[in-house]
């Protein structure tokens, strides 16, 4: 027997009110606000931050799991089926035979990457993931200012033909090393299913350039930061304002959570 409750699940996520279209999500988790919180806060040190990593971005990965990856009507037995005849659930599954491919941008979004790899084994065939990896780091002018993105070396491991393609980078500040590696991939061969960008913390600045740059490309985000605007941009849904900021002078976020890559690597040169 089929349950109709289960046939046509709806798509939708809990989500802030904002204005800068239905393809940036950011996310209204208050548990996931508070690890972001954490992980932030001056006296915060490992083993906590990569622990807090890794359920931040079990929220992340499945917010797009189930906005943006293809759904299937699937028929599994279950172990009652011994008991009770055609005993099975009847409903929407994610597509197992889904290829995603998951970026790690070095270094911040190395871990999380390897976290959603490990997490999407429990949804999709091993045969269909596959992890690559780009170095990057900003590039600063005498007084600290990010003037570019050096690209020190990438490895793809094939095509993009029909994929999902992951970028995991904790912190999105100005967009620069994301739009960066959307280029990258946009290069290989094949045309991706979707480019999906998941951060823990972005900016007004880092969306504005993101989604001009590639539109197509979906945001995550569990915290949007804006905290160098004034107190009436502030008043305002986020992405209503044009003057609407959280970047200081030398392109880190404000309030932000300081140099996340140092912390999660628990390395500070």
């Amino acid at each position: 027997m089929r349950d109709s409750a289960y046939q046509q699940l709806p798509r939708t996520l809990a989500e802030i009110d904002h204005r800068y279209g239905d393809r940036v999500h950011i996310l209204n988790d208050v548990a996931a606000l508070t690890m972001v919180s954490r992980i932030g806060h001056p006296e915060s040190s490992q083993p906590a931050v990569n622990r807090l990593l890794g359920r931040c971005y079990d929220r992340l990965f499945l917010a797009a799991v189930n906005s943006v990856f293809p759904h299937i009507d699937a028929e599994v037995p279950t172990r009652m089926n011994a008991s009770v005849p055609d005993a099975a659930y009847r409903g929407m599954i994610v597509d197992p035979t889904l290829r995603v491919v998951l970026v790690g941008l070095a270094r911040a979004g190395t871990l999380p990457a390897y976290q959603g790899f490990e997490l999407l084994h429990d949804l999709c065939e091993p045969s269909g993931l596959r992890v690559d990896h780009v170095s990057m780091q900003r590039r600063t002018d005498e007084d600290g200012r990010v003037i570019g993105v050096d690209i020190g070396g990438s490895k793809f491991g094939g095509d993009v033909e029909g994929a999902i393609v992951l970028l995991p980078d904790p912190m999105g500040a100005t967009g620069g090393s994301i739009c960066d590696a959307v280029d990258l991939v946009k290069a290989l061969p094949g045309t991706p299913r979707a480019i999906i960008c998941l951060h823990l913390i972005i900016t007004p600045e880092f969306v504005r350039r993101v989604t001009a740059t590639h539109p197509y490309a979906h945001i995550f985000a569990l915290r949007l930061d804006r905290g160098t605007s004034s107190p009436e941009v502030l008043a305002q849904p986020p992405g209503q304002s044009k003057v609407e900021t959280g970047c200081n002078e030398i392109q880190y976020i404000v309030p932000g959570a300081g140099g996340v890559g140092e912390l999660i690597n628990n390395s500070y040169a």
